[in-house]
């Protein structure tokens, strides 16, 4: 199979401390830690594995009393949160002599479980799905809007695949996540969640709605939608404001990591004229975020709108530098699409780029603006 370099390898590699790797599943994270060739894996996805050291909280480091390992790769280390605080004891005692790769799909899980996160002992890294930068910029368009950029999916050549294993996605994840958050008795409850949360992806964020929708109490809601977030499922994008107060306030829209993922959870693998613009939009949060994350680099991505019902799709802060950038799932631009970008423009009132990213494939200017095809976008961005 097709292997495509990510761009968190070479950084990886470099880095001193040991690792924690977070990302959804799928995304490649025991692939990436297998590349660095550690000398000793435990997958606790293994269930006699994880049956092992959760029997034994010996088991770690007996298996190091046997041999020097220097490197040691812990997979999916959120199933067993304690082991955390074995491997603190052992940094602590033999400092960077012993580098452990630990990854994991939920951060929420590791603190349920008491787990030391070992401030100050380890780097944390986020791995998402494939991006733009790490493919040269040649993504195929309609490709990534239907089946997504999970790397799996991406490089396998058979469509039909590829949406059965899209459709499954859901089954694993609701599976997983039920056992892990003892849901047992909710599971129709927060299927039912996760469902009518994907149908109103991209929009901004009503729990009361939400809830109802799925027929489950609003605190319910609350809780479902923090277990979406803590494993990585969905992203916020806060409300823009200039007071850090006002963000908090306001309702944040919010993207499912992946739309392939999305599209599997719906069940609709078409672009279609009704569907495009959301997920295009996901398309382009999405690579804007894992291309950041890709670089370890922070960034914040907002979104701006009026109680006079202008909007500018995200407010990008990158790098020391602001853009607007207004998103159309179009191939031509109209003076009538540059409206929020003028809005934002009167209330920011200070520097920064408001662009238009676009389906076409030509570089234009209208008026001051900047229309860009989605992947020369990127490209100028350096994302």
């Amino acid at each position: 199979m097709l292997m495509i370099p990510r761009g968190l390898g070479p950084l990886l590699a470099k880095s001193k401390r040991s690792l924690l790797l977070l990302g959804p599943r799928q995304t490649g994270k025991s692939t990436l830690i297998q590349s660095l060739k550690p000398e000793l894996t435990i997958n606790l996805a293994h269930e006699p594995t994880y049956l092992e050291f959760s029997r034994n909280p010996r088991e770690l480091e007996e298996r190091l009393a046997a041999r020097p390992y220097r490197t040691v790769f812990v997979d999916e280390v959120q199933r067993l949160p304690s082991l955390l605080n074995t491997l603190q004891a052992i940094l602590d005692e033999q400092g960077q002599q012993m580098k452990f790769y630990m990854t994991g799909s939920s951060a929420r899980k590791l603190k349920r479980g008491g787990a030391n996160l070992l401030p100050g002992r380890i780097h944390t890294y986020l791995l998402g799905p494939l991006t733009a930068r790490e493919m040269g910029y040649k993504m195929k368009t309609q490709e990534a809007l239907s089946t997504g950029t999970l790397p799996g999916i991406w490089t396998e050549p058979h469509r039909q695949e590829k949406e059965k294993v899209l459709r499954s996605y859901a089954a694993v994840y609701l599976k997983e996540e039920i056992q892990a958050e003892a849901l047992t008795r909710a599971v129709e409850g927060f299927s039912r969640f996760l469902f009518v949360a994907a149908a109103e992806a991209g929009k901004f964020l009503d729990l009361s709605k939400l809830a109802s929708q799925a027929a489950i109490p609003r605190q319910s809601a609350v809780r479902y939608f923090e277990i979406l977030e803590d494993t990585l499922l969905v992203r916020r994008s806060e409300p823009f404001s200039r007071s850090e107060r006002r963000r908090l306030i306001q309702s944040p829209r919010f993207f499912f990591f992946d739309t392939g993922v999305l599209n599997g959870l719906l069940e609709n693998f078409s672009p279609s004229p009704d569907r495009i613009g959301m997920l295009f939009e996901h398309l382009v949060f999405n690579q804007i975020v894992h291309s950041a994350a890709a670089q370890d680099m922070p960034v914040r991505l907002a979104s701006y709108r009026t109680e006079h019902g202008a909007e500018v799709d995200f407010i990008l802060e990158w790098k020391g530098e602001v853009w607007a950038v207004e998103v159309k799932a179009s191939s031509q631009i109209r003076t009538s699409d540059l409206r929020g970008l003028a809005s934002f423009a009167d209330y920011y009132k200070k520097r920064h780029r408001p662009v238009v990213v676009y389906l076409g494939s030509a570089l234009k200017r209208v008026g001051k603006i900047d229309v860009f095809p989605w992947l020369d976008f990127l490209k100028e961005a350096s994302l």
